[in-house]
């Protein structure tokens, strides 16, 4: 199979939306800009076989995941997605109906949050399936939630249940982009970012400042909303993590981890219950002027142990 009968037969499989003026087909996609009162969004990210999933994957649940976390991180903006192209590196002698599987998981997705899939790239990587993907989102005009904007004394949420992502959640996860929407419109939100690399790697970025001074944070350990599936795999013999320790540091949970002034703790987490019932959301600790990220618990307040995930260590 030839490049180009590979394309022909994944082509079908791609989605379009309003906006999209021309779409796959010639050497650039054509899409209608955002409105004047709109910011753009612009994402890339990427999978690769053996790390972020393993060879006998399901390939929708693959191609899911590609796309969900580019729409993690727009959730997490507080924008709208609105298109992407996709990537593929392939190895030698790809099975096409492998990878036709893999786009209706993108595909599926897609076409659940308005995303148009406007075309892409296919390319050789030999050994291993590479999948990487570039996405489009606007959100209104100045509202994006950034990394940097935590105050002393500002209380610390976490949406969902973390830890044990490799049992299962790491490809099933739900991107919050209603919720994140829903907190860029509240517009009392100081920071944001989505947990991708656990609360031990995330939270840190969270403690930068726009004057360049770096805060603290202070953690409260009975608060951490621990999934199930952490506490199972602290179970399994030879494990060596505690569940408390899987929470913080396992990565791949993709919820919202924000930061609000403490007078607006209440509100937010009312408002959040009225509107996401079917989403825990969790008030976890707060910003400190104490630099590092500390853990209190029954023992007293000792730093947080454990890192987040790091690609290159």
């Amino acid at each position: 199979m030839t490049e180009f009968e590979l394309i022909a037969r994944l082509k079908p499989l791609l989605t379009t939306q309003p906006g999209v003026v021309h779409g796959a087909g010639d050497d650039c996609a054509v899409l209608t800009a955002p409105a004047a009162e709109c910011d753009q969004l612009f994402k890339t990210d990427a999978i690769v076989e053996g790390i972020h999933f393993l060879p006998d994957t399901e390939p929708e649940r693959i191609g899911r995941k590609a796309l969900a976390r580019c729409l993690s991180d727009i959730a997490a903006m507080g924008g709208t997605p609105t298109a992407a192209v996709i990537t593929l590196g392939l190895p030698a002698s790809p099975d096409p109906v492998r990878i036709e599987a893999i786009y209706r998981g993108l595909r599926d997705l897609a076409e659940r949050h308005g995303v148009a899939l406007v075309g892409g790239e296919t390319t050789t990587n030999p050994d291993r399936l590479l999948i990487s993907i570039a996405l489009l989102g606007t959100v209104p005009k100045g509202r994006a939630l950034l990394r940097t904007g935590s105050r002393p004394g500002d209380a610390i949420f976490v949406s969902g249940e973390l830890g044990g992502s490799i049992l299962g959640h790491h490809l099933d996860f739900e991107p919050r982009l209603e919720q994140g929407r829903w907190l860029s419109e509240l517009g009392c939100v100081h920071a944001a970012i989505d947990v991708s690399d656990g609360v031990a790697g995330d939270l840190p970025h969270l403690l930068a400042t726009t004057d360049g001074s770096v805060l603290g944070a202070e953690l409260l350990k009975s608060a951490i909303p621990i999934r199930r599936a952490a506490r199972e795999a602290a179970r399994n013999p030879g494990s060596g993590k505690p569940p408390i320790v899987a929470a913080l540091t396992d990565g791949e949970d993709f919820e919202l981890l924000f930061t609000v002034a403490a007078r607006d703790a209440v509100p937010v987490l009312d408002g959040w219950k009225a509107r996401f019932p079917e989403v825990p959301l969790s008030c976890i600790g707060k910003i400190t002027d104490r630099p590092g990220v500390w853990l209190r618990g029954e023992d007293g307040l000792k730093p947080m142990i454990g890192k987040g995930y790091e690609h290159f260590r």
